[in-house]
């Protein structure tokens, strides 16, 4: 869809705002806005916690489906909010994070308070708070310019107080803001629908995995008890026993100190975290390496190619790769060598399957470690080596069809996300008139 330009434009002065509709204004944000900054209760009380004000953190803000802020992760007492000197802000106050990530936003739908990373804007002159909202959401990458910091960007309340915006009429910032409302609630759902699919596919995927290393590809194999309850039934000649069967051992990484992994190490060995495995099951490279000497002096362990890492602690407790080549890791992960009776990629699959089992194993309602006894103790079921090559090369090709699928959903998810963010531009810096279509059914 085109839409109309403005009759006439003038300069606005400012670089990343360009040319804007002659008849508004560009003011600095202290003109528009009091800007109130949070603070932090001590956390060695824990009474301030059991309250019911809400108190925002950037991790709230960037968690947020739409501008609405209702509810936070924690809430605080009267008590915690002035033993902190934080200030209560009215609804309708916009909420920025100002510490990494800068700007993240949202408009307060209560009465509220925030952290330190955060500032409220509340609004002093007559305006529409989610025109302005829509204004910093694309804002995001001149406030992160503006911040300063060596461990963490933070964009200081005086940056943020001269930071220039558009002023337009107080009834055209409405009529552009129902106009964005609108048009951007049609985008995320579509956007939604998208994530949806890609939840379905995933979940697809998973149960594709679980079926074949269990039940195997025969669907008219004779099948026997395996004798554990999650298991259920498996193929009649497969063998059923616990991990430590088919191992020649399991190892657990390390932290070497006096030669430090790091991402600029280029002729080093990769060395992996839990973060590097949020991508296939093959494990390629490293976010960071260990340097030769690490390995050479003993302070780095390495695990062949063919070995299973295994995430034995933390929120991604149960993640697994297979090493391509020869690796090392650190102290959160468990490298499983398999003896000659299985096949590295099979029981990759195999394990890929069992996150709620290891979770189990692992204790993990409270903070769970898959330690190498724990790794041992977990059930597998294993056919013979030709027939898990097979199962194997089958999930290696709905995998293929599963991913193409899914990243075909998430470049729609990337355009979708673009063309909101180039209309929320264009409507907000006056590129284009939508004042005509704020109440357009379409």
């Amino acid at each position: 869809m085109s839409f109309p330009k403005y009759p006439e434009y003038k300069d606005s002065g400012v670089e990343w705002l360009g040319e804007v509709p002659a008849h508004w204004g560009i003011v600095q944000t202290k003109r528009l806005f009091q800007i109130v900054g949070g603070s932090t209760p001590k956390s060695d009380n824990d009474s301030y916690w059991d309250g019911d004000i809400v108190w925002i953190t950037p991790a709230d803000l960037s968690q947020l489906r739409s501008f609405e802020i209702l509810d936070s992760a924690r809430r605080i007492t009267a008590d915690g909010l002035a033993s902190c000197g934080t200030t209560m802000v009215p609804k309708g106050s916009i909420v920025l994070s100002t510490r990494a990530p800068i700007g993240s936003l949202g408009i307060s739908d209560v009465e509220l308070c925030t952290n330190q990373g955060c500032k409220c804007l509340i609004a002093v002159n007559e305006l529409d708070s989610r025109f302005y909202a829509h204004m910093f959401s694309i804002a995001s990458t001149q406030l992160n310019i503006r911040g300063k910091g060596t461990t963490f960007l933070e964009l200081s309340g005086d940056a943020l107080a001269a930071f220039e915006l558009v002023y337009p009429p107080h009834q055209e910032q409405s009529a552009i803001a129902a106009f964005l409302d609108r048009e951007t609630a049609k985008i995320d759902a579509l956007v939604a629908e998208q994530e949806r699919l890609i939840e379905l596919l995933k979940e697809k995927r998973q149960a594709v995995i679980s079926h074949a290393v269990t039940k195997g590809l025969d669907p008219n194999v004779p099948m026997k008890d395996s004798g554990v309850e999650w298991l259920g039934e498996v193929p009649e000649h497969w063998e059923v026993a616990k991990l430590r069967r088919f191992v020649r051992a399991v190892q657990t990484g390390g932290t070497p100190s006096a030669s430090p992994p790091s991402t600029d190490i280029e002729d080093g060995t990769d060395w992996f975290t839990p973060g590097d495995f949020s991508g296939p099951i093959r494990l390629g490279s490293a976010s960071k390496k260990v340097p030769p000497e690490a390995i050479e002096q003993g302070e780095a362990k390495v695990f062949p190619a063919g070995a299973v890492l295994v995430v034995g602690i933390g929120a991604t407790l149960g993640k697994i790769g297979y090493l391509l080549a020869l690796a090392s890791a650190n102290q959160q992960i468990n490298a499983i060598l398999p003896n000659a009776e299985v096949e590295g990629l099979f029981l990759a699959y195999s394990l890929s399957s069992k996150t709620a089992e290891m979770r189990n194993l692992s204790n993990a309602s409270t903070i769970g470690i898959m330690n190498q006894e724990k790794t041992k103790e977990i059930w597998v079921a294993v056919p013979p080596l030709c027939e898990q090559e097979t199962i194997a090369k089958f999930l290696d090709q709905d995998g293929v069809t599963s991913d193409a699928l899914i990243n075909e959903a998430q470049r729609a998810i990337d355009l979708l996300k673009e063309r909101r963010s180039a209309l929320i531009s264009a409507a907000v810096t006056g590129k284009i008139d939508v004042r005509g279509l704020a109440d357009a059914t379409q």
